[in-house]
């Protein structure tokens, strides 16, 4: 089998890339052929350091750091884009299956016709929702809540969701309804990280469409659980945002008498601050864990949006670290209530009740060793990760290339498998 990994970059810059990287390294260790495209030049991980690996680097841009109309136009449609991955994939021994990670930043939505035509499988991981959303996170900027529009619907036309102006709005709806009429009815299968994202997705879609679903992986090795009725804070980790809930981490441990602690930046770093939390930045991912072991009675991942899977949540529980998720974002799924950590609403009142309860040591050594527990008897390891993926290759290969054969196939194993 040869897999090709679509990507922007080949560094971790967020969630999508760190998937795509894990994935394939996975994939080249059971044995599989993989060759990884990557968008942008840049540092390179060094998981992608393996003889069954095909690096291959576009050399395009990343439309962030370019001038506005550049970036706009290049954005919607980045003809350069598809001219390379065209000559890059022609230039492959025969692909068996296409997976494209990301595509906002480099590629745009050019690439989709230049997959289309090699008559191979085209799958796509939603770590967003901007295959559907113009603004990518199904959240109102304007209105602080997540949206309950239609994607390209009328009043989602109009309203002023975007989180930097109308004009940008404007360009994403633009990219948005190109995208549409470019996937038409062309065979496509989605694979979704969480339950919720496939069932939010699943009625926006047409006929030529697969829905799949396939943990991301994580990272990490068996090690002695973490000890976190020893930590002194609730530990938020990542882009200090309000969309992320970073504000309310703060004004709940206040509430609770405990401290907060988050590791990242973003544009709430000065109001953290100002208020008195502690604010370290960003760190390797190596020095966040040990943070994380050393000083977390919880890890709080509080998003006001329907965030699909923060892969943070995941390496807190393989750690033996509670978990206190929003009920809106997918991590929340790997969530026991009351056993592994909390499920609760991102709302400050309910975030300070569920972090009262961390200030009993015995409660939050109780929640640390469900979780490590849980999290190993089925672990989301990279291993475990790209034997799924190998097996979901395989089955849309033995399906036949076209959806509808795969559709048909893959409810009857859904409906057959055992519960």
């Amino acid at each position: 089998m040869h897999v090709v990994v679509l990507a922007e970059f080949a560094a971790p810059s967020g969630g999508a890339e760190k998937v795509a990287l894990e994935s394939a390294r996975g994939l080249a260790e059971l044995g599989i052929a993989v060759s990884y495209l990557q968008g942008v030049s840049g540092p390179v991980d060094p998981l992608l350091d393996h003889p069954r690996i095909r690096r291959i680097d576009l050399g395009l841009p990343d439309i962030w750091t370019r001038g506005a109309v550049a970036g706009a136009v290049s954005g919607v449609w980045h003809r350069v884009a598809a001219e390379r991955v065209g000559a890059a994939l022609a230039a492959l021994p025969p692909i068996d299956i296409l997976h494209l990670h990301q595509w906002t930043r480099s590629l745009s939505p050019s690439v989709f016709p230049v997959l289309f035509a090699t008559g191979m499988p085209v799958l796509v991981t939603l770590h967003d929702y901007f295959l559907a959303c113009p603004n990518g996170v199904y959240y109102r900027f304007d209105r602080a809540e997540p949206c309950a529009l239609r994607p390209m619907s009328a009043a989602c036309l109009v309203a002023p969701c975007d989180a930097r102006s109308r004009l940008h709005k404007l360009v994403r709806v633009a990219r948005t309804a190109i995208l549409g009429r470019t996937l038409g009815s062309h065979p496509l299968h989605l694979v979704h990280v969480c339950d919720a994202s496939r069932t939010r997705m699943a009625s926006l879609f047409g006929g030529g469409v697969v829905h799949h679903r396939l943990d991301n992986p994580v990272r990490v090795h068996p090690v002695a659980p973490a000890e976190p009725e020893r930590g002194d804070a609730v530990v938020y980790l990542g882009r200090l945002t309000r969309e992320k809930g970073a504000d309310l981490v703060a004004a709940a441990a206040r509430a609770a008498g405990l401290p907060a602690l988050f590791i990242g930046a973003g544009p709430l770093e000065a109001e953290l601050r100002a208020a008195g939390a502690e604010v370290l930045g960003w760190q390797s991912p190596d020095a966040a864990r040990a943070i994380l072991r050393a000083r977390a009675r919880a890890l709080a991942a509080p998003s006001r949006w329907f965030e699909t899977g923060p892969l943070t949540v995941y390496e807190a529980l393989a750690d033996g670290i509670p978990v206190v998720a929003s009920e809106r974002s997918g991590a929340s799924e790997k969530v026991r209530n009351g056993e592994t950590g909390f499920v609760v609403a991102p709302e400050a009142e309910a975030l300070a009740g569920v972090f009262s309860r961390l200030r009993d040591d015995a409660c939050v050594a109780a929640l640390g060793r469900a979780a490590h527990a849980r999290f190993w008897s089925a672990p989301a390891t990279i291993a475990s990760h790209a034997r799924a993926a190998a097996d979901l290759y395989a089955h849309i290969m033995v399906s036949g290339r076209g959806p509808a054969d795969c559709a048909l196939q893959h409810a009857r194993a859904e409906n057959s498998a055992p519960v």
